[in-house]
């Protein structure tokens, strides 16, 4: 049975999906599970498998191209089906027309228009086989031919002005998967005054999320500073434990987080319009900093997790999120967040909520500072927490009894070591 393939819905916050590329070609015989293209989405690439079983018939969107979530991207029929029902009016009358006119005979329409209509660049056939010989991504070539296809001059004219300014030609290798890639703006010297760059689907959703959490959620925030002296101790006792572990600040500091929250629920929280939902799991995300830009990879039922079984976790999940690995599962559902740029030596930020959570808790870096103690002044390891908390969900004595709980297991760390329940 004839069947669309469609552009899937991989994460929570993913409109539209980039077909990296394609694992079959049109003519390839596909079973159900089979992998047969890899999509970038706002969160990771992902590999994307059949549904049902045919030959892979026709693909209407190609390798580099985007597509909305429930858009057809492909075809999947048995070699004698009709697949009129399932194709664009283009395409289908295309086919129809060199259907009709018989073996031999020229077709309709043009192969790389029919393409084109649908998202890839139009182009002839020996333009195609030009460009790739000399590396010229089609994409940045504005064409001259009939309904702006790109043909031969057009390519003559981009390596003559190439070679004229000195320049290489728009490479055709791929960028790293999800690198944002620079798109020239008909640069007429070598000195562009600027350079605009596509928006990669996790930036565009990243953009759409803090806009709509900025605009929606009423944000307050509470900061504490905390000493680190026996936190310090305790990472380095770990790291003599298990060397081959490496033991971070964030993973103890997320273990302090986690007991917290068990002990004030009211944090662990999500505003849902009209009700607030208390979570009895916290499913901790950590936010890791990409080229791309952020994604918050989860850790489960954390609740029932030592320090190092936390480290473990985090740094596997770490690992998956920063190669786009992870599986939909792994950065979808957080009931908490903590941010930790202390590592590039920020002392202090406030962080956006990603909701529906009502908090996220921002780490700046710990420092050498003088601090007084019994009333003598002494160098001290401090470093200072601040705390993002929704208004809906939460008031500020709530957030800052949590806060408090958080500074009281980090700087009495012996609590972190114990046996969870």
């Amino acid at each position: 049975m004839a069947m669309s393939v469609v552009m899937p819905r991989l994460s929570d916050t993913m409109e539209e999906g980039k077909i990296l590329r394609w694992l079959k070609k049109e003519g390839d015989r596909v079973e159900g599970g089979d992998i047969i293209a890899e999509i970038q989405t706002d969160k990771a690439d992902i590999e994307m498998e059949a549904f049902g079983s045919g030959v892979l018939r026709k693909i209407l969107v190609g390798a580099g191209q985007s597509a909305p979530v429930g858009r057809p991207i492909g075809v999947i029929a048995e070699a004698d089906e009709d697949l009129s029902a399932l194709l664009p009016p283009v395409i289908d009358s295309a086919l129809r027309a060199a259907t009709s006119a018989g073996p031999g005979a020229p077709a309709a329409v043009p192969p790389a228009p029919q393409v084109g209509i649908l998202g890839r660049v139009k182009a002839s056939p020996l333009a195609r086989r030009l460009a790739r010989t000399q590396g010229i991504d089609l994409s940045l070539v504005k064409g001259s031919g009939p309904g702006g296809r790109v043909v031969r001059r057009d390519l003559a004219d981009v390596t003559a002005s190439i070679q004229g300014a000195g320049q290489r030609a728009p490479s055709m290798s791929p960028a790293p998967a999800m690198a944002e890639r620079a798109v020239t703006i008909a640069p007429t010297t070598p000195s562009a005054e600027f350079e605009d760059r596509e928006l990669s689907p996790m930036r565009k959703a990243i953009a759409k999320r803090v806009a709509y959490s900025t605009a929606t959620v009423p944000h307050f925030y509470l900061t504490v500073e905390v000493a680190m002296e026996k936190a310090a101790e305790l990472r380095d006792a770990m790291q003599v434990q298990a060397p081959d572990l490496k033991v971070t600040f964030t993973d103890i500091i997320i273990r302090a987080v986690v007991m917290a929250l068990a002990r004030y629920p009211a944090m662990n929280a999500s505003f849902m319009d009209d009700r607030i939902r208390i979570h009895s799991r916290v499913n901790l995300g950590i936010a890791v900093a990409l080229e791309a830009g952020l994604i918050n990879p989860v850790l489960r039922d954390c609740g029932k997790k030592s320090v190092m079984q936390i480290a473990r976790e985090s740094k596997s999940v770490i690992e998956r999120a920063r190669a786009l690995k992870l599986r939909p599962e792994e950065y979808t559902g957080a009931t908490f967040t903590v941010s930790n740029l202390g590592m590039y030596e920020i002392e202090e930020f406030t962080a956006i909520i990603n909701p529906p959570e009502a908090g996220i808790l921002a780490i700046g870096r710990i420092q050498s500072k003088p601090v007084v103690v019994d009333g003598a002044v002494q160098i001290g390891q401090r470093m200072r927490m601040t705390l993002s908390c929704d208004h809906r969900a939460v008031d500020g004595a709530t957030g800052a009894t949590f806060l408090q709980e958080v500074k009281r297991l980090l700087e009495h760390p012996f609590h972190l070591v114990l046996q969870p329940e």
